[in-house]
C-alpha cells in the first residue's frame, strides 16, 4: 500500500483500493496531527481486511469514523460540527449507519461523546488497532 498521509487534505474521506467481495462500507477523515493520518491509513487498512472499503460518499457508509487530535482547537471545533453532520444523515437517510471518533480527542471527551451529548456509537483514544477489534 502507497504512503498517502498528507495534513494539506484534513477533512477529505481516504480512499484505499477496493477489496473485490467487501460489501461494508467505511468513510474516515482526519484532522490534526501527521500521526492521525497515518492512524487512519492503519485502521482503514484493517477494517479493509474485516470486510470494509472505503467510500467517499457519506451516505452510504456503514461505519463513519473521524480522527482527531485535541491539540488542535480548530480541528476539534471541525470535528464537533462534521459529527453533527453524520448524525443528521444518520437521522434522516441511514439509522444503521455507526459513527465513531478516534484518537485523543476522542479519549479525552469519551464520556461526554457517548453518555451526555450521545453524538457517537465509539470512541477509541490513540491507539488505533483497538477499533478494528470492534469490527
Amino acid at each position: 500500500m502507497e504512503k498517502i498521509i498528507d495534513e494539506n487534505k484534513q477533512g477529505e474521506s481516504l480512499v484505499l483500493d477496493k477489496k473485490e467481495g467487501n460489501t461494508r462500507k467505511l468513510f474516515i477523515e482526519s484532522y490534526g496531527c501527521q500521526m492521525n493520518f497515518s492512524d487512519s491509513e492503519i485502521v482503514a487498512s484493517i477494517l479493509t481486511e474485516q470486510g470494509f472499503n472505503t467510500t467517499q460518499n457519506l451516505e452510504e457508509a456503514d461505519l463513519v469514523l473521524v480522527n482527531t487530535c485535541s491539540i488542535r482547537d480548530k480541528a476539534e471545533q471541525t470535528v464537533r460540527k462534521r459529527l453533527e453532520k453524520y448524525n443528521a444523515v444518520k437521522q434522516t437517510q441511514n439509522p444503521n449507519m455507526k459513527v465513531g471518533v478516534l484518537g485523543c480527542m476522542a479519549e479525552r471527551l469519551k464520556s461526554k461523546f457517548l453518555e451526555e451529548e450521545k453524538i457517537v456509537d465509539l470512541v477509541v483514544g490513540p491507539d488505533a488497532t483497538k477499533i478494528c477489534q470492534t469490527f
